[in-house]
């Protein structure tokens, strides 16, 4: 049976999915309550609040699996891939995607989804590199 560590690519995609899905969902569901594009303030708001949560995903990702830093940089590489995929589909069909907002907001939604991505990107690049803690 395979390690974590060694099933990190599957792990990052899956993550990676399921952000995608869970964020895809909410803008589908609530997007017109909460993206307000009109709103400078809350558009600010809903950039800065990107870097900590997606940090967050990443991090933990990151973390679980006891990824080096190499290895960081591939899997935030990986979780952004099924994101960046279908995301292309969303942003070409917004108005039937998401008719509870105005088709004019696919291109803040199309900027909004480019800055999540390079989040996670540089979270990956960051990563330090892991030191054993037995080593003096």
């Amino acid at each position: 049976m395979k390690t974590l560590k060694e099933n990190y690519p599957l792990l990052s995609f899956i993550v990676g999915f399921l952000v995608w899905l869970v964020a895809t969902l909410l803008f589908r569901i609530a997007g017109q309550h909460f993206f307000i594009v009109d709103n400078t303030l809350v558009m600010i708001m809903l950039y800065i609040i990107l870097i900590p949560a997606l940090g967050f995903v990443a991090t933990t990702v990151f973390n679980i699996c006891k990824l080096d830093h190499l290895e960081s940089i591939k899997s935030a590489a990986i979780m952004v891939l099924p994101g960046m995929l279908l995301d292309t589909v969303c942003v070409e069909f917004f108005e039937k995607l998401f008719p509870n907002m105005p088709e004019i907001y696919s291109k803040t939604f199309a900027s909004w989804l480019m800055f999540a991505y390079a989040i996670v990107l540089i979270f990956g690049l960051l990563r330090k590199k892991l030191t054993n803690k037995n080593e003096f």
